[in-house]
């Protein structure tokens, strides 16, 4: 791989590299993603050293970095911390493309290869632990199921997965209604956008309503961006592969919260459950990811676990702390004796 050329982030603290990825597959110019690094001592602490190992962190759909709390955690743990940009998201959307239309979500391999090889290049044999949100948590397990079958395993030691979308809601009946729907109407119009049911989740989270957090409205729109049919028949497929069960060949960490509200009205409620995903599709398909995965709750959480209220996103953060406790392969660290997870089920397949 080339030297990396890092320029200074919109983050302060963070660098970034751009990955030209040549021609988009779907007919939008030229392809990129974006690779964000937290500097060393960049955060609000000091940095232990040495590095130990790296993350890598993949956000969900209308999302992009910018959680700077949780580079904080992982870099607070010896853990050189990077997030990946993907194509058409984020940093690495160019002028005249779909906010994160890929027809297919494997597209997404070359930029996570070339992450993976940009962390290697850095800080040499170190495990990389990856993080991922939403649509990450779908797009990293198949990623991983591909490239452990071709024989590559090396660096990834291990997956935390934060409300991780494994399936539709609605009904059995409904969710296979609109799969057969999807792919019809994605061969005549991939790029037509979809009705969907508005949410208050965007204003559970930003500054200027009820929230805490800040982030750039033009890349994490409050409502969202739209979803396109050609997306989400590619969402449809991937989950159904996921169904069918994987070997990522690392052990897991998913956390969700432990309930859903859908509403298009803000509550009190709307601080205290995931507003976008059913959390019991989450629990019903997590077995699927093959090898050791453990699932656990964090009462009162949103759909992005660590942009949770403070008290929530601690316990979440200490249930990751006692996680790679019991996994200490997966950072590099020497093992000592960790709390109990109050996990709600771990399987070995």
């Amino acid at each position: 791989m080339p030297a990396l050329n890092w320029k200074p982030d919109l983050l302060e603290g963070y660098h970034q590299h751009t990955f030209e990825l040549g021609v988009d597959p779907d007919g939008e110019g030229t392809a990129a993603a974006v690779l964000v690094r937290r500097d060393p001592g960049g955060g609000e602490r000091h940095d232990p050293l040495p590095v130990r190992g790296a993350v890598l962190y993949v956000h969900g759909f209308s999302d992009y970095f910018f959680q700077t709390e949780l580079a904080d955690f992982f870099a607070g743990r010896h853990l050189a911390f990077y997030a990946l940009d993907l194509r058409k998201c984020g940093r690495a959307r160019r002028p005249g493309q779909t906010a994160h239309y890929v027809s297919d979500l494997a597209l997404y391999d070359r930029e996570l290869d070339l992450a993976v090889e940009a962390i290697v290049q850095e800080h040499g044999d170190v495990p990389v632990l990856l993080a991922a949100h939403s649509t990450g948590g779908l797009i990293l397990p198949l990623w991983l199921d591909r490239r452990r079958a071709a024989g590559r395993t090396e660096p990834i030691s291990g997956v935390v997965l934060n409300s991780p979308w494994f399936d539709l809601q609605g009904t059995a009946m409904r969710r296979g209604l609109l799969t057969q729907v999807l792919r019809v109407a994605a061969k005549a119009a991939p790029m037509r956008a979809l009705a969907v049911p508005t949410s208050v989740y965007g204003d559970t989270l930003h500054q200027s309503r009820n929230g805490e957090w800040e982030f750039d409205l033009e890349l994490k729109p409050l409502s969202g961006f739209p979803v396109t049919v050609g997306w989400l028949n590619a969402v449809r497929r991937a989950h159904a592969a996921l169904h069918l069960g994987l070997h990522i060949g690392v052990p897991s960490l998913i956390l969700r919260s432990d309930r859903s509200h859908f509403s298009s009205h803000y509550s009190e409620s709307s601080d205290l459950a995931d507003l976008i995903l059913d959390v019991t599709q989450i629990a019903r398909w997590a077995g699927c990811l093959g090898d050791e995965t453990t699932v656990v709750p964090i009462p009162g959480a949103r759909h992005d676990v660590f942009l949770s209220r403070p008290e929530v996103r601690a316990h979440a953060y200490s249930v990751v702390d006692a996680w790679l406790e019991h996994h200490p392969v997966v950072t590099g660290r020497q093992p000592r004796e960790a709390g109990a997870l109050g996990q709600e089920k771990s399987r070995t397949r």
